[in-house]
């Protein structure tokens, strides 16, 4: 997988979870995922995949 491949999905895995986290904590309502604390646990975790996955694509990158 190329290094921006790596960052783009790493970018998303970010923001998805940090939707995940904020549904989880009810903060962003109108979704069966509101309020339910699995999605606060699940969210932080798929931050930190992406986080890692964007670092490890920026690694491949650098000369």
């Amino acid at each position: 997988m190329s290094g921006s491949l790596r960052i783009g999905l790493g970018i998303l895995l970010v923001l998805v979870g940090a939707l995940w986290t904020l549904q989880g904590l009810g903060v962003v309502g109108g979704s069966v995922m509101s309020g339910v604390t699995l999605w606060a646990v699940i969210g932080p975790i798929v931050v930190l995949a992406g986080i890692a996955l964007a670092l490890s694509g920026r690694r491949r990158n650098t000369p």
